[in-house]
């Protein structure tokens, strides 16, 4: 049985391939659930997800122009991210328009833009590496890049961590403390745009967002406090990535799915046998508190 096991665990790391969708899942889930919480905090979960369908002309365009070139279509990317981010928070700063209504309106039009830029210039097959990611084509350029990005985002949010952190909780005790808040909200959304724009080789446009949103969602159902939701989203996205690759590879199944879908399952579970606010446990506190006051 242990042999059974290992040889399952094991056998897929023999091929170079494994390997490098191993590490480059690892460098993703490392940072993207730590942005996810914060995300979440902020009560703008939503908006990682319209970001991430917004990136797509970006990448649509420098693959128009260079193919299937990663480092071009990850600049494209990250620009068309920026854009739409300044466009939304220009629309909220003019026309009183809250800022994820705007961006809602600005990433549907983006990601029409970015499907009919593609279909245009590629086949259904690049559409559908564009759209969905391929972690296993993950070569050693791409996993360098991958890893460099990562890093630079887990750097970005160790040095600004306090600061991102008040400015979820209380943007104008940031001001009084010398520091503007819009300036660290523009910050925080630049380092969201990086960590959208390096999975959505791995996981595509359409799910870049799940190792950023899924496990922050989960987590907040086991702790209250930040330093155990941000622990427990990284294990939890670690967990997934890795059992995720291996199912897939075992199964025959696509990888970015598997491992978003793992996810959704530990949240779907976490959202019903969780000891923070969840289901079953709401409905034994009423019960808990009669008998305590009959008592």
């Amino acid at each position: 049985m242990i042999d059974s096991l290992l040889w399952w665990v094991i056998s897929p790391l023999d091929y170079t391939f494994m390997r490098r969708a191993l590490v480059a899942c690892m460098a993703l889930s490392l940072t993207a659930p730590i942005l996810g919480v914060l995300l979440m905090l902020r009560g703008m979960s939503l908006m990682g997800e319209a970001l991430s369908h917004a990136i797509l002309p970006g990448v649509a365009v420098a693959f128009m122009l260079a193919g299937f070139s990663l480092p071009l279509m990850m600049l494209g990317g990250v620009a068309a991210g920026l854009v739409t981010v300044a466009t939304a928070s220009s629309v909220t700063l003019f026309s009183g328009l809250k800022e994820d209504a705007a961006m809602a309106s600005l990433f549907l039009v983006a990601m029409a833009a970015g499907v009919m830029i593609i279909s245009l210039s590629g086949s259904a097959l690049d559409l559908g590496h564009v759209l969905f990611g391929s972690i296993l084509a993950v070569d050693g350029r791409t996993l360098l890049l991958v890893c460099l990005v990562s890093s630079l985002v887990l750097v970005g949010l160790a040095i600004s961590f306090r600061a991102l952190v008040m400015e979820c909780l209380d943007p104008q005790f940031l001001t009084l403390q010398g520091r503007h808040a819009g300036w660290t909200h523009g910050l925080f959304m630049c380092l969201v745009v990086l960590s959208l724009v390096v999975g959505f080789q791995s996981l595509g446009t359409l799910m870049a967002a799940g190792l950023m949103l899924l496990p922050a969602a989960t987590a907040r159902y086991w702790s209250q406090r930040l330093e155990g939701m941000i622990a427990i989203a990284i294990g939890w996205a670690l967990a997934c990535s890795i059992t995720g690759l291996l199912v897939s590879y075992h199964a025959g199944l696509p990888s970015g799915p598997t491992i978003v879908l793992l996810t959704g399952a530990g949240y779907a579970l976490s959202v019903l046998f969780g000891p923070c606010n969840g289901v079953l446990v709401r409905r034994r506190t009423p019960h808990r508190v009669l008998r305590h006051e009959k008592g």
